[in-house]
């Protein structure tokens, strides 16, 4: 994970939910300043116990919060580069993947351990059975690697899944020119019926989807899960 968010000494680096600190030990191995941030108060008493020179020397600053309501600014991060480099619990892996991503100060990288399957929705290129709205949103927004995959017994409980590391990398500008929320409402009809060709399935979007697919040169036959991300940008266009 270190690897992939090529760290280098003075990084600032963003880890969320250190527990005992195992990835923590090898960001500051790097030389990067770690700021954590834990809501398990115990979590927090053992890496203050096993961490007392970075934290006195301000290497490591340690936040007792929730992640879900986590908001770069309140760590000191607003006006620097940072990466954020994290295994992070897998019910709130998509509230915070939106909670950077929408944020007015972005992490140049993001590094994150996350359940399989939320790693290849988040890769899936079109025409597999995991692509979907997270797909694309991913990829209009960011760069998207998928790194490597871990068994379950690579961890200590082992979890019931695999996971894997997967590292976004947000775009200068999004992938094409788009209001968010028409691109949001856009996926969510394509996807909502799967089955459905976007002649169909965009009637609850909009009220004759076939002129508006012709212009944008797509098939009104087709599915969503068989089109590019680029390609919702080209319906989207149409609308002017």
């Amino acid at each position: 994970m270190c690897d992939a968010a090529n760290l280098v000494a003075g990084d600032i680096v963003l880890e969320i939910g250190p527990g005992t600190g195992i990835l923590t030990k090898e960001i500051l191995l790097r030389g990067a300043n770690v700021i954590t941030i834990e809501a398990d108060p115990r979590a927090i008493t053992e890496l203050e116990q096993t961490f007392p020179a970075a934290i006195a020397q301000g290497q490591l600053t340690i936040h007792r919060h929730d992640a879900r309501t986590l908001y770069p600014a309140d760590f000191g991060v607003t006006d620097q580069r940072y990466k954020v480099v994290s295994n992070i619990p897998y019910y709130i892996s998509g509230s915070l993947f939106r909670s950077f991503l929408d944020s007015d100060c972005q992490p140049t990288d993001l590094v994150f351990l996350v359940q399989k399957e939320v790693a290849e929705r988040i890769a899936s290129t079109h025409g597999s059975k995991s692509y979907g709205r997270l797909s694309v949103m991913a990829q209009w927004l960011c760069e998207v690697r998928y790194d490597m995959e871990l068994p379950p017994e690579a961890f200590t409980p082992s979890p019931k899944v695999s996971s894997a590391v997967i590292t976004l990398t947000p775009r200068e500008k999004p992938l094409f020119a788009a209001d968010k929320k028409k691109l949001e409402g856009l996926l969510a009809s394509s996807f909502g019926q799967r089955r459905k060709m976007l002649r169909a399935a965009l009637k609850s979007w909009v009220s004759d989807p076939v002129p508006l697919l012709e212009k944008a040169g797509i098939d009104p036959t087709a599915r969503a899960e068989q089109l590019p991300p680029e390609d919702f940008g080209k319906i989207l266009a149409q609308l002017g």
